[in-house]
């Protein structure tokens, strides 16, 4: 039987080997242009590029690059970097894009220059060759059903704010597809609004809108779309002389935002796992460039439709919710943060009273 076995992956070695490496468009020796689209959701520079970087040099023996650039929230600023990745030549670009709608000619330049075009985190417009990214409908929907648990039974008499995303960003509508689909029916939505380009600040600023306009003592929970968000509007909260926070969501699981639901501040956050993300589209890149056909397949069975494109072939990860029940089990499983990269002296005790150690 081993025999048989051991015959049996060999031939399919030699089958995959044969298909997937005839004339491929280039060796070892190429270069993954990363378009990242801000440094306020702090996964992108801790997480996301050095785990990308790290994967095409393995996939790669070493010899394969990335050249990186952060676009700072500035869809202008991204579309010059995503040119000089062009004249740079690049082998392919990977990019998350600030605004989706406006990277659709970018794309198209990249394709007139023969350079492929894979959309990493956030669906950009215009004829990219793949998507990778996570189920994001069911980011919303694990974020609004959290809400409606913490409140129990007195959810549909409660009001809550939502803190949604940038309109720009077309993650945005399927975090409020998901979202709404929990909420509705279920919630009181008081107030509700769109945060131009993710930025705290703006949050900040709408959150203490909603405070004069509800009622500090009338809002039960705060739906916020993702991590940095959920930091201002808790802030805003404190300022406003909330003596509890209510419930808030987040996404990305960031450190600050883990320590936050630690200390009892934050409700919950949702864990996309970066490693899965970041490696499914560093294997994408360099099979696409080194023209394996039979690995780029396997890797996205999915298919998902833009504005301007139909059957765009995808990779979509599942998320988990984290909440002070499930840290250790989730984020410190996997080796995102160790209990003591949370556990710093200014959370140590509550730490200590969930069984952070």
């Amino acid at each position: 039987m081993s025999a048989l076995l051991l015959a049996a992956c060999g031939t399919i070695e030699d089958i995959a080997g044969s298909s997937s490496s005839v004339s491929p468009h280039k060796g070892e020796d190429i270069t993954v242009g990363l378009l990242l689209p801000d440094k306020d959701t702090r996964r992108f520079e801790k997480f996301d590029y050095p785990l990308i970087k790290e994967r095409v040099a393995a996939l790669t023996k070493k010899k394969g690059t990335v050249r990186y650039a952060n676009a700072g929230a500035s869809a202008a600023k991204q579309s010059q970097q995503f040119q000089e990745m062009i004249d740079a030549k690049v082998d392919v670009i990977l990019v998350d894009a600030v605004d989706a709608k406006a990277i659709a000619s970018d794309v198209q330049k990249a394709k007139d220059a023969d350079i492929p075009v894979i959309a990493y985190d956030r669906l950009a417009q215009g004829p990219i060759d793949a998507y990778v990214s996570h189920d994001n409908e069911l980011v919303g929907q694990v974020q609004g059903r959290a809400i409606v648990q913490a409140l129990g039974d007195k959810s549909k008499t409660s009001k809550i704010v939502m803190m949604n995303g940038s309109l720009a960003d077309p993650n945005t509508a399927l975090f409020k597809q998901g979202a709404h689909s929990e909420l509705d029916g279920n919630v009181i939505i008081a107030k509700q609004y769109d945060t131009r380009e993710w930025l705290p600040s703006v949050a900040k600023a709408n959150m203490a809108k909603a405070i004069q306009a509800v009622g500090l003592d009338n809002i039960a929970a705060v739906y916020s779309a993702n991590d940095g968000m959920a930091g201002a509007v808790i802030d805003a909260l404190k300022e406003a002389g909330a003596s509890k926070i209510p419930p808030v969501t987040g996404q990305d699981a960031d450190l600050a935002a883990l320590q936050r639901i630690v200390a009892g501040e934050q409700y919950m956050t949702v864990y996309k796992p970066f490693l899965l993300e970041a490696d499914n589209a560093a294997e994408l890149a360099v099979s696409k460039v080194q023209g394996r056909s039979l690995e780029f397949d396997a890797l996205t069975p999915d298919t998902v439709a833009s504005p301007t494109e139909k059957d765009i072939r995808s990779n979509l990860v599942q998320v988990v919710a984290v909440t002070k029940d499930n840290i250790k089990d989730t984020v410190i499983q996997d080796g995102v943060y160790t209990v003591k990269d949370i556990c710093t002296p200014e959370y140590a005790a509550d730490c200590a009273e969930i069984g952070l150690r």
